[in-house]
């Protein structure tokens, strides 16, 4: 079927209309489907696009599990590798932290973001399911209302339409869900004053745990994805161009910050892909505007520092799928009504656990006096991790839990 024959009526429609096709808007759509809820999913980039970008791959165990019961796990539990393992680096030596014998004793799995995507989206298009990809939802309108309509682009930049009774907005922070809001949403935002330059390279982990290196030049990051790639941050002045390192910096500065002098050579291998990451987080109040519904980093956006993305946006959206099923199949509008606050509850302890993190990762950036007396801080909270076993559980349970 040809773009154009997506348009050829004045208005399609659906009863879910879901903007998004990353983890949260397909685990929901896969989930309406399932119920027998008719729905389409609108993305504005093209299949391969969502298939490829290279995310975050921490699955906490809540969010295995509810992939689990849904049977949307089977690619993750064939090729997920489980973690457990911390290291923290700093100038006094390194101490681990085997977070799978703490707490509640679970861990995580590796599974990188955009193989997830591909697996919720071949599920769902198995089931029937329908997505408009190179489609880019441009408004919601007549929220307060019983049908609103959602107005959509193609890559022509021909105009469509569709209806629904519901429009859950998953196309993240600059889609057209948030932009719709009325003025009577309220947004909480947070700019840490950090900015990482996040990498991909072609090189085999350098260490068996997510290391976090504290280093008075910045902070610096290593995340396993596959047996060949891994994952790495570099903290950056903020406004530094994605291409502003060459990669002999880039290894050098690595080396430098984790320390490989003294605990061992870092594995080197090409950097195939390069971004440039400002940590910021913000929440947005209510979740529900109407018919018009927030999940994902429509919902939220937090600091990839606590690895919560991914795991809240499953939670979100199987909250939702379950509250709409509710409301649509069984005429239960109650879980429905509920869903902000509850969402919320939990979004909230993800961004307080987030915001430690970036506090305990990052040297403070103000005026001398405070920096001394917040930097004296960070090395009481470190010696706190190292030292203290009810520490230890209680970063154990919120790193893993919502």
């Amino acid at each position: 079927m040809t773009n154009h024959q997506y348009f050829r009526r004045d208005q399609d429609s659906a009863e879910v209309v879901v903007l998004g096709a990353g983890v949260a808007g397909l685990t929901l759509a896969n989930l309406l489907q399932a119920a027998g809820v008719e729905c389409v999913v609108l993305e504005r980039a093209t299949r391969d696009h969502i298939q490829t970008r290279a995310r975050a791959g921490f699955l906490a165990p809540g969010t295995v599990r509810a992939l689990e019961r849904h049977g949307l796990a089977e690619g993750l539990r064939r090729r997920g590798v489980p973690h457990g393992t911390c290291e923290f680096r700093t100038r006094s030596g390194a101490f681990r932290l085997d977070y799978r014998e703490l707490g509640r004793r679970e861990h995580h799995t590796v599974y990188p973001q955009q193989d997830l995507v591909t697996d919720l989206l071949a599920h769902y298009l198995a089931g029937g399911g329908e997505v408009r990809f190179e489609t880019r939802a441009v408004s919601v309108d007549g929220a307060d209302g019983a049908r609103p309509t959602v107005t959509v682009r193609d890559a022509e930049g021909r105009p469509g339409r569709w209806s629904a009774r519901y429009v859950a907005g998953c196309d993240g922070r600059h889609g057209a869900a948030r932009d719709s809001l009325p003025p009577t949403a309220r947004r909480h935002r947070r700019n840490h004053g950090v900015t990482w330059l996040g990498l991909l390279a072609e090189a085999p982990p350098s260490l068996d745990a997510v290391g976090y290196a504290l280093h008075e030049r910045g902070f610096a990051g290593h995340m396993a994805r596959t047996p060949e790639i891994t994952r790495y941050y570099l903290q950056c002045a903020p406004g530094t161009p994605a291409d502003a390192w060459s990669e002999q910096r880039i290894w050098d500065e690595l080396d430098r910050r984790m320390y490989a002098a003294e605990l061992g050579p870092l594995r080197r291998g090409p950097v195939v892909q390069r971004s440039v990451i400002a940590l910021e987080s913000d929440v947005v109040e209510p979740l529900r505007h109407g018919s018009l519904l927030l999940a994902g980093d429509a919902a939220s956006l937090l600091s990839p520092s606590g690895a919560k993305g991914a795991n809240l946006a499953v939670l979100e959206a199987e909250l939702l799928a379950g509250a709409l099923v509710d409301d649509l199949v069984h005429g239960d509008p109650a879980p429905l009504e509920q869903y902000s606050r509850r969402c919320l509850e939990y979004i909230w302890r993800a961004q307080e656990f987030s915001h430690w993190m970036v506090q305990l990762l990052h040297a403070p950036s103000e005026s001398e006096n405070e920096a001394s007396f917040e930097a004296a801080l960070r090395d009481a909270r470190i010696d706190s991790l190292r030292t203290s076993r009810t520490h230890q559980d209680w970063f154990a349970e919120n790193y893993l839990g919502l």
